[in-house]
């Protein structure tokens, strides 16, 4: 078994990396709704907010990147698991982004379980790690709550004006690769 850098740093839980593993899902899952929610829009000719969503699929994606190059790192063995099917339909134009505010608190609240979870295990290591996913998720539940409010103000009236806000306002990180986050494996795209 060879020694990955983490492991000569500190020994990581097994509980710690199974709780990682399941994250994996949760975030390939997240990628694919997004997925799902950008074609919606793109269906409906709202091509702004499917672009948002295309990067947001993009950006969960290389979150679960991240959790497997920490698990490679750690030298323990890699899960991936298979998915649920993502919702495709939808009642109205809001409903898509009233999932995904939902699906971010939900990830939060799973983030904040795995990172307290590597405090109990005493894996510090791993809950100084878990530290930017915290961060990353207070400002997705942040602009994903600002998203909704635009879009149901919008819907009352006229929907384009949401595009509009989109293609003048940068909505999260705009497909930006944050230089410190941590590294994914296979690289970020």
């Amino acid at each position: 078994m060879h020694t990955g850098p983490l492991r000569r740093l500190s020994r990581m839980s097994e509980r710690v990396g199974q709780a990682i593993n399941e994250q994996i899902g949760r975030e390939f899952a997240a990628s694919q709704q997004y997925v799902a929610i950008a074609v919606y829009y793109d269906a409906e000719s709202l091509h702004e907010l499917a672009a948002h969503f295309y990067r947001q699929a993009v950006e969960e994606r290389n979150h679960a990147m991240m959790l497997v190059q920490y698990l490679l790192d750690a030298d323990l063995k890699v899960t991936i698991p298979g998915v649920e099917a993502p919702k495709t339909e939808f009642s109205d134009a809001v409903a898509p982004v009233t999932l995904a505010l939902e699906q971010e608190k939900a990830v939060t609240r799973q983030i904040a379980e795995l990172s307290a979870t590597a405090r109990e295990e005493s894996d510090y290591v791993a809950e100084q790690f878990l530290g930017w996913f915290l961060q990353e998720q207070r400002e997705e539940v942040a602009s994903m709550s600002n998203l909704l409010a635009v879009v149901k103000r919008a819907a009352e009236s006229n929907l384009l004006l949401a595009e509009d806000y989109l293609a003048r306002h940068a909505v999260g990180d705009g497909g930006e690769v944050d230089a410190t986050a941590p590294a994914a494996a296979g690289g970020a795209l």
